[in-house]
């Protein structure tokens, strides 16, 4: 109640039985009132439930007990992970399930493989070193869309992505020119993918040559190879594709951008970069270079 509020907040001024006659409130519904006013610990904790489900709710859900619990430390928040599971558990927050998927490749062709020259070294010393790509497929009511990505394993940001209808070659070289215009990475950067047809043909491999970048494939059947990759895509379905229901290109396209480009290159902190988010974690290293 606002006037006992009042008086409560005023009490060292005025003496309360003066302030509720003037305000027409009983003294003893005063007193009453302040002992059911929560305590300071309880206040704190309400305060902490607020912080929690903003962040929660900036993530859609997303993020669980250790990313919320080092986005209050940006903030300030002296909190354990602990008490912050236990406060998500309470109001019954939780991060989205994930759920498995499967990727294909179209690895029987003709065209010649490349050595699995990445051999698993998934953590590189500096960015435009080495880019890992990779595609998956996204189920529409009607038909499906292909996407395809290329991920810098220095931060994991994805440099280049695109979204096509047809699953062809044409769909990596979109993405691929669209890393190149955005980083301009220099000769003797590797480009690692799975020896499916799209990064096998022709086209593929000239376009490397012709900016003298290195190639590497996975060996046969061995999808470990590159798990950085197929990280991403197992994030990105159990984050986004699984919780909607696609009607078209449009739509799709348009998820993908707010999520790849706002969402996880900005705002998604990943605990194999110390709990920073792509673009941070390659700002941090400009800043120690300098």
């Amino acid at each position: 109640m606002d006037r006992y509020r009042f008086v409560f907040e005023h009490r060292t001024l005025w003496r309360v039985g003066e302030m509720c006659r003037v305000l027409e409130v009983s003294r003893s519904g005063f007193y009453a009132w302040q002992k059911r006013r929560p305590s300071r610990s309880q206040q704190e904790t309400e305060r902490l439930d607020r912080a929690i489900k903003r962040l929660y709710q900036v993530s859609r859900g997303r993020s669980g007990s250790p990313k919320i619990t080092r986005a209050l430390w940006a903030e300030d928040w002296k909190v354990s992970e602990n008490r912050v599971a236990k406060r998500m558990k309470t109001m019954g927050l939780r991060s989205i399930v994930r759920r498995r998927f499967r990727v294909t490749t179209q690895s029987k062709h003709a065209f010649p493989v490349a050595p699995n020259r990445l051999g698993r070294r998934f953590q590189v010393d500096a960015p435009n070193r080495v880019w890992v790509s990779d595609i998956t497929y996204i189920r529409l009511q009607q038909g499906w869309v292909y996407l395809a990505v290329f991920i810098d394993l220095f931060s994991r940001q994805v440099v280049g992505w695109a979204l096509s209808k047809a699953l062809d070659h044409g769909l990596v070289l979109k993405a691929l020119e669209r890393a190149r215009r955005n980083r301009n990475p220099p000769r003797g950067l590797m480009i690692h993918s799975d020896r499916g047809i799209q990064y096998a043909c022709t086209g593929f491999r000239q376009y490397l040559k012709q900016y003298d970048w290195i190639q590497s494939m996975s060996r046969k059947a061995n999808c470990w190879d590159n798990a950085v990759a197929e990280s991403f895509f197992h994030v990105l379905k159990t984050e986004l594709i699984y919780h909607a229901t696609w009607y078209g290109y449009a739509d799709v396209h348009a998820a993908l951008f707010e999520y790849v480009e706002l969402f996880y290159n900005r705002e998604r902190m990943h605990s194999t970069l110390g709990y920073l988010t792509p673009v941070d974690f390659e700002l941090q290293d400009r800043k120690i270079a300098a």
